[in-house]
């Protein structure tokens, strides 16, 4: 019986990317952020980094934190995750005492920012092949202040933010316009992005490739099929995955795994 040739791959022209924990170091930023909130502050220091930790990631989470972001704005939606975290520990501030909380708290995350390891070299090596383009949930000022420190302006061919264009991801709408922007189809693209629910399902939704980006080696989800890279380095090896020129053996030795595994997905 003659075996079914296989049609070769297309070319793939854009690579989408998430910002927050994909390309910049959301979690453990915000990890060392609250430690140094937490050595200064007497009823917080009482309680784990761990927990104190865990606590402010899970009132990141779920559906409501991007209608929240909307209605509140990102300093009156930091100051009230402060409040919420300082009651958890027996503590009721007042608005006063939360915001002053929230200023101090936001000082230190932008005074020890990172990139996720290996992320600008990979992008500008991506960018001699395709066109780039991060899809992200969040205010557009945020992400452009990520994306200025990161310093991969000229390397990003779109910036397409949730508050600019009116939908979140997993909304396909997003995607579309990121795709628009990039003048590229969704079958000719990728997605690489550490929400499951956000870039996974998303891109899958749009009619994109996606690859996980599972670098805190969190249990994989059941779903649709989707490459799992646990690590941007070696670079070549991330580089050959995203652009569909991988071997699977080549793809699992990609799966190095890093500690400290935050409590589930954001954004």
């Amino acid at each position: 019986m003659a075996r079914r040739s296989r049609s070769p791959p297309r070319e793939v022209r854009a690579v989408l990317l998430d910002m927050d924990d994909t390309l910049f170091d959301h979690s453990l930023t915000c990890r060392e952020a609250v430690d140094l909130v937490r050595r200064q502050t007497p009823f917080l220091a009482r309680r784990s980094l761990e927990e104190l930790w865990r606590e402010y990631m899970t009132l990141l989470d779920g559906p409501s934190f991007i209608p929240s972001l909307r209605a509140l704005g990102a300093d009156a939606l930091r100051q009230q995750r402060w409040h919420l975290l300082a009651a958890t520990c027996g503590a009721e501030l007042s608005p006063s005492e939360a915001a002053e909380l929230s200023r101090t708290y936001r000082r230190f995350y932008q005074s020890v920012r990172r990139a996720v390891p290996g992320a600008v070299a990979l992008v500008r090596r991506l960018h001699r092949s395709a066109r780039v383009g991060i899809v992200t949930n969040n205010e557009l000022a945020e992400q452009e202040s990520k994306l200025s420190f990161l310093g991969l302006g000229d390397a990003v061919d779109a910036l397409v933010v949730s508050e600019e264009v009116g939908q979140s991801k997993p909304d396909r709408e997003i995607f579309e316009v990121a795709l628009r922007e990039l003048g590229v189809a969704a079958e000719d693209s990728v997605m690489l992005g550490d929400s499951w629910t956000n870039d996974v399902l998303g891109a899958r939704g749009a009619g994109i490739r996606p690859v996980w980006f599972n670098r805190f080696s969190l249990p994989r989800p059941r779903g649709p099929e989707a490459r799992e890279l646990r690590s941007l380095r070696p670079l070549g090896l991330a580089e050959r995955l995203l652009l569909g020129e991988d071997r699977p053996a080549a793809a699992g030795a990609a799966r190095s795994v890093l500690s400290a595994p935050p409590p589930s997905e954001r954004r």
